[in-house]
């Protein structure tokens, strides 16, 4: 079964949430990505204290909630993530992410495009997260503007469905 371009040899079965690779268990985990678009460009960020070899160009992403839609889940994040307010332009779909060997998670991410409800947003800006869910340490990262057609620099696997955007067509 191919996996992002890697192959998995042998059997596998999933059930309760938990996928098995060859005697190795991994957990699924329900998470969204958000590709906001603003005037063609996409909101990234990069980790400020995390070298770029490491944590690559990001998206919005995270953990839905028990108790919440994946909709509901993509907005949150967003807002948490960059202090933006969004609003849904169109649900892109749902794809599987094999996190190995960074974690034992498989990632079933649901794909959104949103907009933008404020009018004005800065070219460039600080956010981060003072008590992480995880319970890690605080993080901090610089939330800017891609041009959308650059979007194959995001790291693992957040540039799945960026090919389902659609852009207005430009008039000549």
């Amino acid at each position: 079964m191919a996996v992002y371009g890697c192959i998995w040899r042998g059997r596998y079965a999933e059930s309760m949430g938990r996928l098995t690779f060859a005697g190795s268990e991994q957990r699924l985990v329900r998470k969204v990505v958000a590709y906001v678009v603003d005037q063609e460009r996409l909101l990234v960020f990069t980790h400020d204290d995390v070298p770029l070899e490491i944590a690559g160009v990001q998206v919005p992403a995270g953990s839905i909630e028990a108790d919440e839609t994946p909709e509901l889940a993509v907005m949150r994040e967003v807002f948490e993530e960059t202090g933006l307010r969004t609003q849904i332009v169109r649900d892109l779909g749902v794809e599987r992410y094999d996190m190995w060997p960074s974690k034992p998670e498989r990632h079933e991410r649901h794909f959104f495009h949103l907009a933008l409800v404020d009018d004005v947003v800065p070219e460039r800006w600080s956010a981060g997260e003072e008590s992480p869910s995880d319970g890690g340490n605080p993080q901090r990262w610089t939330c800017w503007w891609l041009p959308v057609q650059n979007g194959h620099v995001l790291c693992a696997g957040f540039g799945a469905r960026l090919g389902e955007i659609r852009l207005p067509r430009a008039v000549a």
